[in-house]
């Protein structure tokens, strides 16, 4: 009798099934399917190949489309047999849908009802002698819920600690022998943050490993690990992922690590079909743990979650395609509440997420805008700008529609740049030309001496309040959207002797700078470092409002200026505001305002956004609607300033 292995499909009068990722081989033995057989095939895609009795798919789908194959044949009584890795990726699946079925119904019971002490004895002594941080009751139930699930979302307010819970669940799993290293995913602004909270938190030096920015080819060797140079830690920025992802995936599949990898800040991923998205998926398999870390699960579409399950879940995505098309089709019919429902059907039981109100903080305490007059030149100025902007927008109907929206995005631009500093009128911005001063009146020459002429109302305004503070003992984190402005704000306060440090977009991160250079996270140690003599940061959002805590040494926060961006608003408020630190304390935040100007506008704007958002965080599904966040709030703004463009 043949050897096994050799035996073929027309001998054993069966089909033969193989299957790799991407493409499935039937070899069909002659008389074992009959024509309408071979029509359901056709049907899902299984065409007749080049050679008699082959049958073959290709598509990224094939595991899937095998299964259905192989479940109608048993329907049908036709002999099957399965072969080489499709009957390892067959048992694989079948663990997964049996692990996926064990989390829904845990993660259920988890967030119904109370912290189940008896189930959890060993992880709640394990947190009162091992690890130096007490949580709190919802951290407490947080952690509880991702160690039910095994691959969870957090999906909790900003502030409210979930750097905690994952370290906590993932040191307890490191020592029950189930996991190695942690390898987290983030904006290069979380890594300070993960590296700081590994310490405080577990109170071990975690031999941290940075991929991200330098020369890929020395960053790519360094994916093979070193024997005894084997981190804990493990950082990485999305952007990174995606260029590396086949290098990473090596890492988890050759290394002998075993891998919990988090997704932090996780909505960077929500774009279906987008490169970061892709790259997390491709690696998610090859994972020993997953979570996913993000406080705007869904900032614009309930489709914004398929990703993030997929990637939780990616031999057994609780979300079947047929179920995301339903949600896609009733969210374009404006069906809100079906599209939550099937979601919730779906993925409920696998995420956690903690509201603002559970966090038990003191209050935010927002007080009234302090209106500031202009000076006679920036005065002068201002209303110049306005009066032109006016002029110049009656004029816009005769040009192209996508010039006349780049023109007025300038001109908001430039009205934002007077109310916080005139010095910048004459800066050029991106894609806009227009000389809104021509030199007739003299107002051209007097914006190329306005620094030597006049320092802006609001600086002295805010060098008051911020040596006030700092003579009660207090810090302060001090907002501008402007690298000039935060460059003036700071000279400023640097030659009253206040100890001051900048943060912005070009500020390096740790993994990107030499070791002299002083870094965005080397400032926040500073700044929070009560002893420092680093009493002020002088920060813009944009590179400043997500993943860092300032709310330890500070519950002071001014805003020089606003942008209509709410969302960078939101992120820079909880900057100060978060749990270890926040809970005795009040937070308190204060708002420069030019009379009779943009600014008012501004923040009528965010303020207003912001309390629409207040009511919606707090549902299980915080849907943001497309006029939360606009996908312009500058055209948005000039049209309700100046009128629209017919």
């Amino acid at each position: 009798m043949p050897e096994e292995s050799k035996i073929t499909a027309t001998q054993r009068k069966v089909i033969a099934i193989h299957s790799d990722s991407s493409k499935i081989r039937l070899d069909v033995a002659e008389g074992v399917l009959l024509p309408k057989h071979e029509n359901q095939l056709a049907f899902w895609g299984i065409q007749l190949g080049s050679r008699s009795g082959c049958f073959e798919y290709v598509g990224s789908d094939a595991l899937d489309v095998a299964l259905k194959a192989i479940r109608y044949f048993e329907k049908c009584d036709l002999p099957y047999e399965v072969h080489g890795e499709l009957r390892s990726r067959i048992e694989r699946r079948a663990k997964a849908e049996g692990e996926i079925g064990t989390a829904l119904v845990r993660g259920k019971q988890l967030k119904e009802a109370a912290l189940p002490a008896s189930e959890f004895v060993e992880f709640l002594l394990f947190l009162k002698n091992e690890i130096p941080r007490s949580l709190r009751q919802h951290q407490l139930k947080a952690a509880a819920h991702l160690l039910a699930v095994g691959n969870g979302a957090n999906f909790s307010v900003p502030g409210s600690g979930k750097t905690t819970v994952v370290l906590v669940v993932y040191e307890y799993l490191r020592r029950k022998g189930q996991v190695d290293a942690l390898f987290v995913v983030g904006p290069p602004s979380s890594f300070g943050p993960w590296r700081t909270e590994f310490r405080e938190v577990l109170g071990l030096s975690p031999n941290e490993e940075i991929f991200a920015g330098g020369n890929a080819s020395d960053r790519q060797a360094r994916y093979k690990v070193r024997g005894s140079s084997e981190a804990r830690l493990y950082l990485t920025s999305f952007q990174t992922l995606q260029r590396d992802h086949e290098h990473v995936r090596q890492l988890f599949e050759n290394q002998g690590i075993r891998f919990f990898v988090v997704l932090d800040e996780a909505h960077y991923i929500k774009q279906v079909g987008g490169l970061w998205a892709g790259a997390a998926l491709k690696v998610a398999e090859a994972a020993t743990k997953r979570c996913v870390l993000t406080g705007t699960p869904f900032p614009r579409t309930y489709s914004d979650a398929f990703n993030l399950f997929d990637f939780l879940w990616p031999s057994s995505p609780p979300l079947e395609d047929r179920e995301k098309h339903q949600i896609e089709l009733a969210s374009s019919r404006n069906q809100p509440e079906e599209a939550a429902a099937i979601l919730d059907r779906a993925i409920a039981p696998l995420f956690y997420r903690v509201r603002k109100e559970d966090l038990g903080l003191a209050p935010q305490v927002f007080h009234e805008p302090l209106e500031v007059e202009m000076k006679p030149i920036e005065a002068r100025i201002y209303d110049a700008l306005l009066d032109r902007t006016r002029n110049a927008s009656m004029q816009d109907y005769f040009r192209d529609v996508e010039i006349s929206l780049r023109i007025r995005r300038g001109r908001m631009m430039r009205l934002r740049q007077c109310v916080s500093n005139a010095a910048m009128l004459r800066t050029a911005i991106a894609d806009y030309s227009e000389d809104l001063f021509v030199d007739e009146d003299g107002l051209g020459s007097l914006l190329l001496r306005y620094p030597s002429l006049e320092t802006p109302a609001k600086v002295d305004l805010v060098l008051k309040l911020i040596s006030e503070m700092v003579g009660r003992g207090e810090k302060v984190v001090l907002w501008s959207n402007f690298i000039k402005t935060l460059s003036l704000l700071s000279e400023s306060l640097d030659a009253l002797g206040i100890g001051t440090r900048m943060i912005y977009g070009g500020t390096p991160i740790e993994s990107e700078s030499g070791d002299d250079e002083v870094t965005r996270e080397r400032i926040v140690r500073e700044f929070n470092d009560k002893a420092s003599g680093i009493d002020v940061l002088v920060a813009n959002p944009a590179a400043c409002a997500e993943s860092i805590s300032l709310h330890k040494s500070c519950s002071n926060a001014i805003y020089y200026d606003l942008s209509y961006n709410c969302a960078q608003f939101l992120q820079s408020l909880d900057r100060i505001h978060r749990v270890g630190g926040s809970e005795r304390k009040e937070s308190h935040y204060y708002f420069l305002q030019y009379k009779n100007s943009i600014d008012f506008d501004i923040l009528q704007n965010v303020r207003a956004k912001a309390e629409r958002m207040s009511g919606i965080v707090d549902q299980e599904y915080p849907i943001y609607s497309l006029d939360m966040w606009a996908d312009d709030e500058e055209i948005e703004a000039y049209e309700r300033l100046f009128g629209k463009r017919d």
